[in-house]
C-alpha cells in the first residue's frame, strides 16, 4: 500500500494546471533504532537539556535559539523570529525553464519525490507534460517551498510518473577544482586500461536493488530476533578486508596483477 502523500498542489506548465500529489521516494522507517535504557531497571532513559556550565537542567520555556558569533558568545533568536523568515508555501510547481535532462550532475541532487496526479481529470494534462518532457529529453526547473524552506527543484519524467528532486543549494556544492588539482595529468597507457576494461566487463551486471543492501540491518534483526526466543545468537565477526600491501607501483607489476585478475574472474565466470 502506497503511503500517504505529505504535499498537495498544482503542476502548470503555462496555461495548463493540473492537481498533483507528492510523496517522499525513499523511506528510512523500516532501519532500527535503539533507545537507550538503564540496564538495571529496564526503563528507558530520557534526555534533558542541561546548562553546559552550571550543570542544571533548563526548562522547556527557557531554552533560545542561539548561533554563535564568538568563543562562547551567541545571538539568540525567538521561535517567532525565525517564523516570521519562513516562506509562505504556494501549493504550485510553476515550471520555469527545461534543461537537458542529464546536464545536471548526481551532486546537485538532494531529495528525490514522486509526482502523481491527485484525480482522473488532471491525468490527461499530467501525462501530456510528462510525456513531452519524456520525448525532448528534458527536465523540468521550477521553485518551491519544501521544508520551511523555497528550494530549487527539478522534474523528471520516470514511468507513468515524474520524480521531483530538490536541489542542493549553491553554497552546498564544492568546487571539485581544489580537491583534484594536485592529480596528475598524464594519460595512463593504453594496454592498462584495455586490461582493466576487460576486468571491468567481466564483472558488469544489470542493476539489482539487493546490490545496495545493508548487511548489518540483516544481522542486527537475527540478532533480536534470537533474544526475543532467549536464545544466544552466534554474530560472525567480520573479517579484515584491507588489500595487501602494494609492490614497487611499476608498469611491470601492475600489468601482472591485472592480468591474474583477468584469469580469476574468467575462472569464477566459467
Amino acid at each position: 500500500m502506497a503511503p500517504r502523500p505529505f504535499w498537495k498542489g498544482y503542476l502548470k506548465l503555462s496555461l495548463v494546471t493540473c492537481p498533483v500529489s507528492m510523496t517522499p521516494a525513499t523511506s528510512d522507517s523500516a532501519k532500527i533504532r535503539f533507545n537507550t535504557i538503564n540496564r538495571k531497571t529496564g526503563n528507558r532513559v530520557e534526555s534533558r537539556y542541561v546548562d553546559a556550565v552550571t550543570g542544571k537542567p533548563v526548562a522547556g520555556d527557557e531554552e533560545v535559539k542561539g548561533y554563535e558569533t564568538g568563543e562562547g558568545e551567541y545571538v539568540m533568536l525567538e521561535e517567532d523570529e525565525i517564523a516570521a523568515v519562513a516562506l509562505e508555501s504556494t501549493r504550485t510547481i510553476d515550471i520555469e525553464m527545461f534543461v537537458p535532462r542529464h546536464s545536471i550532475g548526481w551532486i546537485w541532487l538532494d531529495r528525490p519525490h514522486y509526482l502523481a496526479p491527485d484525480d482522473k481529470v488532471g491525468e490527461e494534462a499530467f501525462g501530456v507534460i510528462r510525456e513531452a518532457m519524456a520525448a525532448a529529453d528534458v527536465a523540468g526547473i521550477a521553485r518551491l517551498v519544501l521544508y520551511r524552506r523555497e528550494r530549487a527543484v527539478m522534474l523528471e519524467p520516470r514511468g507513468k510518473g515524474v520524480v521531483l528532486w530538490t536541489l542542493r543549494y549553491g553554497d552546498e556544492v564544492r568546487d571539485q577544482d581544489g580537491y583534484f588539482a594536485t592529480v596528475d595529468d598524464a594519460k595512463p597507457e593504453a594496454k592498462l586500461v584495455r586490461l582493466v576494461k576487460s576486468l571491468i566487463d567481466e564483472r558488469t551486471k544489470p542493476w539489482n536493488p539487493d546490490m545496495a543492501s545493508d548487511p548489518v540491518e540483516a544481522k542486527l534483526k537475527d540478532i533480536i530476533a534470537a533474544r526475543k526466543k532467549k536464545k544466544p545468537a552466534k554474530v560472525k565477526v567480520a573479517e579484515s578486508s584491507e588489500p595487501a600491501a602494494a609492490g614497487s607501483g611499476n608498469v611491470v607489476s601492475i600489468m601482472d596483477a591485472l592480468r591474474k585478475s583477468l584469469a580469476s574472474e574468467k575462472k569464477k565466470s566459467r
